[in-house]
């Protein structure tokens, strides 16, 4: 851990936790102890808020026993649910989304989810095995469409997976010279780029739950490692980037905590418990 840890005396209520390199080890599992952990923090009464790029079906298949409990943060920002209602959500307009699918089918190597409210859909022409086991880790709930024309839901972002797994060199660069600006271009990991509305980030998502719960960003703890988790770093009293976190995001937490596969959040949440911040 770097910098003073115990700066304020706020409890923490809310701990937010990206999924992908952050909670899920490399095998994509949750850590041993996870369950006790949990039971711990709802003894205190600590909200925990899994906050993702994931589809909120995709993190109720992972937490289904917890279904009551979390507070739900999907896709990346752009809806928040609990107790299986909407807290919050920032669609795209349906114009926008089109325009980035166009584009999208333009480019090589690429397979495109449209990510509503009420499911996510992809392509049958675009289907690969490789393309499809991918994209079904985040997306449990999906519809194949002849065209996406065909879709009648709100698009909350659309995502694009580089199948040759080098999104950062392949595809991100151009959807930002493209969009960047009237839209939000995030590179979610080395495979995926999401194209949100513009302003919307796990961020924007967190301040705007802290507001309705009547939470402040010092009673919050987040937990990340990836440039997509940058502004919820900042949403936070006490951000923790993961060790195997990108430089950029380590430049900003507050505080570090031991790999993905090494329990890195259950660490971080048990020293913020020997600290007395739980």
């Amino acid at each position: 851990m770097h910098k003073n840890i115990r700066a304020v005396s706020f409890l923490i209520k809310i701990i937010f936790s990206d999924m992908d390199g952050t909670l899920l080890d490399s095998r994509s599992q949750l850590p041993v102890g996870f369950d006790e952990m949990m039971s711990e923090l709802k003894r205190r009464g600590v909200i925990f808020a899994p906050a993702s790029g994931r589809q909120y079906q995709s993190l109720l298949r992972s937490f289904g026993g917890y279904k009551d409990d979390f507070l739900f943060v999907a896709e990346n920002g752009t809806l928040a649910m609990r107790h299986d209602e909407e807290i919050f959500s920032r669609a795209m307009r349906r114009a926008e989304a089109d325009r980035v699918i166009e584009f999208g089918l333009s480019l090589k190597n690429i397979f495109i989810v449209f990510c509503g409210k009420k499911s996510s859909y992809y392509l049958e022409s675009q289907f690969t095995p490789e393309g499809f086991a991918e994209f079904e880790k985040y997306f449990t709930k999906n519809i194949a469409v002849e065209s996406f024309s065909d879709v009648d839901d709100e698009p909350l972002k659309i995502s694009m997976f580089d199948v040759t797994k080098r999104a950062a060199e392949n595809i991100y660069p151009y959807l930002r010279a493209e969009f960047e600006g009237p839209l939000q271009v995030d590179l979610s990991s080395d495979q995926w780029v999401d194209v949100m509305s513009a302003g919307i980030n796990k961020g924007v998502a967190i301040r705007n739950v802290q507001r309705i719960l009547n939470v402040a960003p010092e009673e919050c703890a987040a937990f990340g490692d990836y440039l997509n988790d940058y502004e919820m770093m900042k949403a936070v009293g006490y951000g923790f980037a993961m060790a195997n976190a990108h430089p950029d995001l380590k430049a900003v937490a507050r505080c570090t905590t031991l790999s993905n596969d090494e329990a890195g959040v259950l660490v971080g949440i048990r020293k913020l418990i020997a600290e007395g911040l739980l």
